[in-house]
């Protein structure tokens, strides 16, 4: 699992827009107005986008849900959304990062059969797919759609698994779909303590196994700005300057530029 620098510049949707500078990158956030449990408004989506330049980040890859019954969001209407985002945020105030779009996926039958047939939304490059599971229990097949996602070129990213129970008390069962091909990502809140002290103990232990591929805000709201903050500066502790870069810098990059070949 290497840190080695990504590539120096990466395309995100927009298609003439690229990253060239030093800054994070997060992949993971819900800063598109009214389409899932993120913001709510656009004074809202620039005060969250605002804070993430503060704290760094040069670009940010908005993940709405597509979850059944809940968020039945579809790439189309994503695309859509996003692209009204960006038009409205043309003459922003304040200096906000490059907008990506991808989308957190739920991992039941319909979302996979969305996978199958190439209409989920992808990370920009292609190369990379989010998704997230039940936080109680995890799916009985995961094996088998991580190794059907790889059949099709895709790296499946998992969503924040500190979070998930089956991952509290030991790494045995992610440790074996990372060897599957996995790419865990840490979301920095649960090292505030945002989510609790399990998920926050979850996320150390994994950090110290080394099997954090990269690292996001996960943010849905402004006010959790602070929580962000905060878990930056414990990972940066924890694991050092260097290795926080690589989970924020670095491997993003590689995520969207090749999928983390070789990871």
């Amino acid at each position: 699992m290497s840190a080695a620098d990504g590539p120096e510049a990466i395309a995100l949707e927009g298609g003439s827009i690229a990253l060239e500078g030093p800054g994070f990158v997060d992949l993971h956030s819900h800063y598109v107005p009214a389409i899932d449990d993120g913001v709510r408004t656009l004074e809202d989506a620039v005060a969250l986008l605002a804070g993430l330049k503060e704290l760094g980040f040069e670009a940010a890859v908005a993940t709405p849900h597509i979850k059944p019954g809940h968020f039945d969001n579809r790439g189309p209407g994503l695309r859509a959304a996003h692209a009204r985002l960006r038009e409205a945020l043309a003459e922003a105030p304040a200096p906000l990062p490059i907008l990506g779009l991808a989308a957190e996926h739920w991992l039941d039958d319909v979302v996979f059969r969305l996978i199958q047939a190439d209409e989920a939304v992808r990370y920009p490059g292609g190369k990379a797919l989010l998704f997230e599971l039940p936080r109680e229990q995890l799916p009985a097949n995961l094996g088998q759609v991580i190794f059907q996602m790889r059949l099709k070129g895709i790296r499946p990213v998992l969503a924040h698994p500190e979070r998930y129970r089956p991952f509290f008390k030991d790494s045995d069962a992610l440790e074996g779909f990372v060897s599957q091909g996995a790419a865990p990502l840490l979301d920095v809140m649960s090292l505030s303590g945002r989510y609790g002290r399990r998920p926050r103990k979850a996320a150390e232990r994994i950090l110290d196994e080394g099997l954090y591929a990269a690292a996001c805000s996960d943010l849905h709201k402004p006010k959790d700005l602070p929580h962000v903050a905060e878990g930056m500066a414990r990972l940066e502790k924890r694991v050092g300057r260097a290795e926080m870069h690589a989970l924020f810098s670095a491997r993003p990059r590689r995520l969207l530029a090749d999928g983390l070949a070789g990871w």
